[in-house]
């Protein structure tokens, strides 16, 4: 997905070939295709919350997804490790933020709220990444874009409330809500974060390492939930259902979205978060028969209206740090 830089001659001519081929696939498409995936997960995951414990849902949600990587990142980890072992305590952080806090937390958060506080507060990621973007490293929107976040968010709680303001109001936080909020504070923290992603990585084994990483780092979670006495179901159904969240919601979603945030900054691939609840109610409607309200419609166009206005508002940045080389 990076592109690399030739030293001389007629090899210069061949291997920057491909940049141009790569760069023909749109960030906002990728962006786009990854909380579709995301949106599968939560479909998916829902059926095995009564199976598969938190803990164990992380671990093996990657455990899976690193035997999907492994035969695809050998030679790549290989060629990369000198710039790993260099880098290893962007690696370490990106690894424990992205992978296995994040999703840890959500995990366990949705063990104790709704479904629909879930996405609400999913739904709050654009704000907390600008938000973080701008304290820490004072980036601005313009103003055409904040409001294109504004209407979108807009659009996120008018599906969400039905159209109803009582049902806004009625919103409570619990203790698994606080968990949802802080595992999304850990995504948005590695979204801004990505802009330190090493130079000169291939994309599979950033994603290899940083998989690597996480599940070590939830190893010992879902080792003391077992000791607990909380142990996995295991059934066909839960086996396949790893292996589609591992391909779509963890390697293809992770790719697709470290690509994106690379190509048009953290800011504006926040907001494409708010596809979620889009994703998830014409899910809803075309898989499991549910209706297909107005306020549906309103939101959703209203989603979109939103996105339109900050990406073209937005500008396509350089090529971070973190582009390969």
């Amino acid at each position: 997905m990076r592109a690399t830089i030739a030293a001389h001659g007629s090899s210069r001519s061949r291997r920057a070939a491909p940049t141009p081929a790569r760069r023909r696939v749109s960030p906002y498409l990728l962006l786009t295709l990854t909380p579709l995936f995301w949106s599968i997960n939560w479909v998916v995951g829902r059926g095995l919350h009564h199976d598969i414990p938190p803990m164990a849902m992380t671990f093996f949600r990657w455990f899976f997804a690193i035997l999907i990587l492994a035969p695809f990142a050998v030679s790549h980890v290989r060629r990369d490790w000198p710039i790993l072992v260099k880098h290893r305590r962007t690696m370490l952080g990106l690894g424990v933020l992205g992978i296995g806090l994040h999703n840890a937390l959500a995990y366990l958060g949705l063990n104790y709220t709704t479904a629909t506080n879930g996405v609400i507060l999913n739904s709050f990621i654009p704000v907390m990444i600008v938000t973080i973007a701008w304290v820490f490293l004072r980036e601005r929107l313009k103003a055409l874009q904040i409001a294109g976040i504004a209407i979108s968010l807009g659009g996120v709680l008018a599906i969400l409330s039905q159209g109803s303001l009582a049902a806004l109001a009625a919103f409570r936080l619990n203790g698994g809500d606080l968990l949802v909020i802080l595992s999304m504070a850990m995504w948005s923290a590695y979204t801004v974060a990505l802009r330190w992603r090493p130079a000169g990585l291939h994309p599979i084994s950033f994603l290899f390492a940083l998989a690597v990483i996480g599940d070590a780092c939830v190893l010992p979670l879902w080792l003391g939930e077992m000791a607990l006495g909380r142990h996995p179901v295991w059934t066909l159904e839960a086996f396949a259902a790893f292996v589609t969240v591992a391909l779509f919601s963890s390697v293809l979603a992770y790719i697709f979205w470290n690509r994106g945030v690379e190509q048009v900054g953290a800011p504006v691939a926040g907001l494409f978060v708010h596809l979620m609840p889009v994703f998830g109610v014409l899910l809803a409607w075309m898989f499991l028969g549910e209706t297909l309200g107005i306020h549906h419609v309103v939101g959703i166009a209203l989603i979109l209206a939103g996105i339109a206005i900050t990406t073209r508002g937005g500008r396509t940045p350089a090529p971070s740090a973190g582009a390969d080389a």
